[in-house]
């Protein structure tokens, strides 16, 4: 056979390379293959029948927890973290990146314990504070916020760690920012900043049109202490200014920064996100959050197309953690393929303080591919009739078979 695997039938999304049409997809060692509008089922050695399926490049979540972190709670909060495997291809992600939830301190342990040891694939931002995010008041310790042993280390471990991070620091100084500025232009790479709660002293819009450069990513976006909209209910203008300047706005939706009094004005103004992501941990996993295809619905139910849903979690971040070979199913690029049903009905979406909003679609992840790979499957669309299937399947040691007594075991 010409092809490994063959997906048959489905809506191919492709923004990175502006497909968005029926288009059948075939795969060959792990690789995109072929893109066509009829690919013959008779090329492939299987073939998955995707009709009425929208079927995307793998999904990249750019903000996540994987390390036993506190995050904003105190130390004896418990682990926030989570387990990617169990959160990653259930939702059509393929890759995860943790922001900042180790330090240099506390990166290998990470990487020996969680990176090395999933099949998602994985990458991470690195927290200036040495400590990472063990507890909120080691967030806010200056001395273990040190530049040259975070360099030392993000260069040690550049095959996975994408960049810089500074989160949940609440003192008026702007040091946690400057030292993680510094490192991460010393690397030569992006800077995440989770900002916290914002003093006067260090407001968010110089953050964003002054400080940070080109490049750098302002998460929790819709965050309600971030102002974004004036009094004449329209987008304010630093935010214009800060996207011109290369400045890339993340969603980071978590378990307490997505309002809909912001996020709902700036989609119909135009004013998208560069990426969506989760901020995926414990505490927003089972609330408004819930994973990815649910805060892509969100967005859809609000008026976001659904392609460009699809760049802003496939091509968008792979770009912003400095891995463009994701994202995209050309021909030879890595075969990581999500395959959404977009469902039709009567659905309701949250936001972090019970705000409400009506959707009439919603997205629900059916297949997930890695590197070709089948990783996820919710209805069984690979398996086969188990009525034509031998009558001896699944019997591994068929000469250990025995039958109870009579006719061929045939109860009376």
């Amino acid at each position: 056979m010409k092809f490994d695997l063959l997906l048959k039938g489905g809506h191919l999304i492709d923004p990175a390379n502006n497909i968005d049409a029926p288009r059948d997809l075939a795969i060959a060692a792990g690789k995109v293959a072929a893109v066509d509008t009829e690919i013959p089922a008779a090329s492939a050695a299987r073939v998955i029948d995707v009709t009425g399926l929208v079927v995307t490049p793998g999904l990249v979540d750019i903000h996540t927890h994987m390390f036993a972190t506190s995050g904003f709670r105190n130390a004896w909060a418990g682990d926030q973290s989570i387990l990617p495997d169990g959160f990653s291809f259930r939702s059509g992600v393929t890759t995860m990146v943790d922001t900042g939830s180790a330090g240099c301190r506390l990166f290998e342990d990470f990487r020996y314990r969680v990176l090395d040891r999933f099949d998602t694939r994985m990458y991470a931002f690195l927290n200036i504070v040495g400590m990472g995010m063990a507890s909120n008041d080691m967030e806010q310790n200056h001395a273990d916020m040190k530049v040259e042993p975070a360099v030392a280390m993000a260069r040690a471990h550049e095959d996975v760690i994408v960049g810089m991070k500074t989160a949940h620091y609440h003192g008026p100084e702007w040091i946690s920012v400057d030292r993680m500025l510094e490192a991460g232009q010393a690397l030569g790479k992006p800077s995440m900043v989770d900002f916290g709660l914002f003093p006067r002293e260090r407001p968010f819009y110089e953050l964003v049109t002054q400080r940070m450069q080109a490049g750098d990513i302002a998460t929790h976006m819709f965050l309600g202490d971030v102002p974004w909209i004036g009094a004449d209910g329209k987008v304010l203008k630093y935010l214009y200014e800060a996207r011109e300047r290369g400045i890339i706005f993340d969603v980071g939706h978590g378990g307490g920064s997505f309002y809909w009094r912001n996020a709902v004005p700036a989609i119909e103004q135009g004013f998208y996100p560069d990426s969506i992501s989760t901020d995926l941990h414990t505490f927003c996993m089972n609330d408004e959050m819930q994973d990815m295809t649910n805060v892509m619905s969100k967005f859809l139910a609000i008026g976001l197309p659904l392609e460009e849903i699809v760049r802003e979690s496939t091509i968008n971040p792979a770009r912003e953690i400095g891995h463009p070979e994701l994202g995209h199913l050309s021909i030879g690029a890595v075969a990581d393929v999500t395959a959404l049903n977009v469902m039709e009905g009567d659905f309701g979406f949250l936001d972090v303080r019970q705000g409400r909003v009506e959707g009439k679609q919603r997205l629900r992840c059916e297949l997930t591919l890695l590197e070709g790979q089948l990783m996820w499957d919710f209805n069984g669309r690979t398996g086969t009739d188990w009525r034509t299937l031998p009558p001896d399947y699944g019997v591994r040691n068929p000469e250990g078979l025995i039958m109870p007594p009579g006719k061929g075991g045939a109860s009376k």
